[in-house]
């Protein structure tokens, strides 16, 4: 391992004077790719509302609005789309965001070199090596694999430019403090979905110790050594289940975590755990008991596949008719989603790695959706659903139930055409015969990933403008997708 490690260093060192990879020179964007900038436009609507319940920004056909807002986007790096192509081939699946984020979090306990396989190439991917790189780990990152040596930590504040770009970042709140006994950062960023406290975060840390103290936007936390105890959260949060896992791990004696998340993502943070020397039990039930132990160690690991790109990709190829083999994709973590595509009329084959899905010439529509915790419908699979039942037959009723400002994505498919009307976390969508291209914005992730899938079920041509946001969860989805069929560019 040790030989692997020295080659994927030198074939970066060449970036930098002292050996250490500078990944900030890559900008906000992904490896390679130039950052792009956010435009957030908030209007009035001049004429009457649509009376559809999802004017929070006027974008209707005659509003002189409109054509503000499309006179921003020229010079903006956008996705060109020509729809009306079937999505068909096969494809592995990218290695999972929502699993190599915390781990790389995690990679700050180890006392020795980390080596991760199927590391997808993501913003947000890039902003976790730089906070790495900011607290003095050494870090290098070819082709999919990820060294991280965390023997140089010597940093216990994470830089508040990076915090903002990323809302997981939150996440090495529990891992820097538990090895150096100290941490301090602002209130995290990311995607705008609704109300996301950290709350549930704070109680779990506390509870095991730490005196965490909040001044403004910023914490702070400091501890004189972490004790186990038992904690019961309120509600399955992924992201506080993880914090509380990385400070227990190294915590005196013993952690009896009840009512903690279920996620894929938590088993394999939990299995990545295990192997670098933790001792847990109970991952992918409720209630997880760890023992603390003196140290971690580095390993060699393979992050999981990424059930939601898995999701998105079988929603492009329903809407457009197509056929589709997902190799490695981990079935088991997407059952909810599954059985509601056989619902919608789409025959597939399961099998232990891999997934077949054919899709029908139209669509039915799915009935009632609700999502919820796993192993219920996943809320980041529900932007993409709403897209598949614009275009089936009968209705489809989706509720979410995890965050309140989900629904972003669908005032641009009502401009496409779309028949919605919200009300309050209900979105009811009956069908129609076809949506029309147009000029969309990703005003969030899983959002704009949903406005592609429209994009190639569309006629004629759309632009999807705000890539940043797409950037931050799919590895060069175009690229991905042209391979399939798509008529996909990336215009910059």
């Amino acid at each position: 391992m040790q030989a692997k490690n020295e080659r994927i260093k030198e074939e970066y060192i060449a970036l930098s004077e002292d050996g250490r990879v500078p990944f900030y020179r890559f900008g906000p964007g992904p490896f390679g790719l130039p950052g792009t900038a956010t435009r957030t436009v908030v209007s009035q609507p001049e004429n009457e509302p649509c009376g559809n319940g999802l004017c929070d920004i006027c974008r209707a056909q005659g509003c002189r609005e409109r054509q503000k807002i499309e006179a921003q986007t020229e010079g903006t790096p956008c996705f060109k789309v020509s729809g009306m192509r079937r999505i068909s081939g096969r494809v592995r699946v990218h290695g999972a965001k929502n699993s190599v984020l915390p781990i790389l979090a995690a990679c700050v306990l180890c006392d020795s070199p980390v080596h991760l396989k199927r590391v997808p190439r993501l913003s947000d991917t890039g902003v976790s090596l730089r906070i790495l790189d900011s607290l003095g780990c050494t870090s290098a990152f070819s082709g999919s694999e990820a060294v991280v040596d965390a023997s140089g930590f010597y940093e216990t504040r994470i830089p508040d430019r990076l915090v903002r770009e990323m809302r997981s970042s939150v996440i090495f709140l529990g891992s820097v403090a538990a090895r150096a006994g100290e941490a301090s950062l602002c209130l995290p960023g990311g995607c705008e979905l609704g109300a996301r406290p950290v709350d549930l975060h704070l109680m779990g840390l506390r509870a095991l110790g730490m005196d965490i103290r909040e001044r403004g936007e910023k914490l702070y936390a400091t501890h004189q050594g972490l004790r186990g105890a038992e904690i019961r959260l309120p509600f399955p949060s992924v992201g506080a289940t993880e914090n509380i896992l990385l400070a227990a791990v190294c915590a005196e004696g013993k952690t009896v975590l009840r009512g903690a998340a279920r996620e894929p993502e938590i088993v394999d943070l939990c299995l990545f755990l295990r192997q670098c020397g933790a001792n847990i039990v109970g991952e992918g039930s409720p209630t997880i008991y760890i023992e603390g132990v003196k140290r971690l160690h580095g390993t060699e690991y393979t992050i999981m596949p990424d059930r939601i790109e898995a999701a998105t990709l079988l929603g492009c190829a329903a809407v457009t008719g197509g056929k589709l083999e997902l190799d490695d994709c981990a079935p088991e973590a997407i059952g909810s989603l599954l059985a509601v595509m056989r619902r919608m009329g789409c025959r597939l084959e399961i099998f232990r790695s891999s997934v077949r899905m054919e899709s029908p010439r139209r669509l039915t529509g799915a009935g009632v959706v609700e999502t919820a915790p796993f192993p219920g419908f996943p809320t980041d699979a529900q932007p993409v659903l709403t897209v598949m039942g614009c275009v089936a037959d009968g209705e489809t009723r989706v509720r979410e139930m995890i965050f309140e400002s989900r629904f972003k994505h669908l005032p641009d498919l009502v401009r496409m055409g779309a028949d919605i009307d919200v009300c309050g976390r209900e979105a009811v969508i009956r069908g129609v015969q076809t949506l029309t291209g147009q000029i969309l914005h990703a005003r969030d992730l899983r959002g704009g990933a949903a406005l592609v899938t429209a994009a190639l079920a569309a006629n004629g041509e759309s632009r999807i403008y705000g890539l940043s946001h797409i950037d931050r969860g799919y590895e060069r989805l175009e690229k991905t997708l042209s391979s399939l069929g798509a008529d996909i560019v990336r215009i910059r």
